[in-house]
């Protein structure tokens, strides 16, 4: 099966292993510690961030360590900032809405 970033990063635990292993590699088991979900199901996760080309897997001695590969991740950044106008446009828009309905309310309380 391809896969692409925009697969590796659907998921919520997957996004939360890209977090992790952003801050600094970690051996499997030290990234499977970290959640609340299965060994078999972190293994699963990391293969398919293997398989998108988000994390390399290196052997050291007995420990399987992940590395990031943050330039995996440009694709699904250039995607998305292609809608960041988008959303504070919204987000502004809403926030003078929220604005006048606290005018209007303000307005109504000195009425009453």
């Amino acid at each position: 099966m391809r896969r692409d970033v925009f697969q590796a990063i659907a998921d919520p635990v997957r996004r939360d292993i890209i977090k992790l292993l952003s801050a600094q590699a970690l051996s499997v088991n030290e990234v499977a510690k970290k959640f609340e979900v299965s060994r078999p199901a972190i293994s699963k996760h990391l293969k398919i961030l293997k398989e998108c080309g988000i994390i390399d897997i290196h052997q050291k001695g007995r420990e399987r360590y992940c590395l990031i590969r943050p330039k995996s991740l440009i694709p699904a950044f250039l995607w998305i900032e292609q809608y960041q106008t988008l959303w504070e446009d919204k987000l502004d828009s809403f926030e003078v809405y929220l604005n006048q309905l606290q005018l209007q309310h303000k307005k109504r309380d000195k009425n009453e």
